[in-house]
């Protein structure tokens, strides 16, 4: 299989407008996209495209497997940051290799982000 990226996070969440502008204050930078289909909310952040659906029977919110990783310039700044706009601690840290660390994060909806990083703290 030849791939030339990922091409989107899908979401899962209880309200799409919610976590939509949930994320948006997360990611400043990040540009709303409209897609055009209804109950689907869409956030391009850097290369990386996030899209909110309804959770339902065969996918919920909340932490149950893959947890997607965000490559920050300043681990302990951006842990910071997501504590202070209502993302809770779910792991770590942990340091990692060459003075880097790692941990996660949860959204309002239970859903896990990860965060990767050097420590300047």
């Amino acid at each position: 299989m030849h791939t030339s990226g990922i091409a989107a996070v899908m979401v899962h969440v209880a309200d799409v407008p919610a976590a939509q502008a949930w994320y948006q204050r997360l990611f400043p930078q990040a540009k709303a996209i409209d897609l055009g289909v209804a109950g689907v909310g869409c956030l391009q952040v850097g290369d990386a495209r996030l899209e909110f659906v309804l959770a339902d029977a065969k996918v919920a919110s909340g932490a149950a497997g893959s947890v997607v990783y965000w490559q920050v310039p300043d681990f302990d700044a951006a842990l910071a940051h997501a504590l202070s706009h209502g993302a809770t601690l779910y792991r770590g840290p942990m340091p990692i290799e060459a003075g880097q660390a790692m941990g996660q994060v949860s959204d309002p909806w239970g859903n896990c982000m990860g965060l990767r990083g050097p420590q300047r703290g």
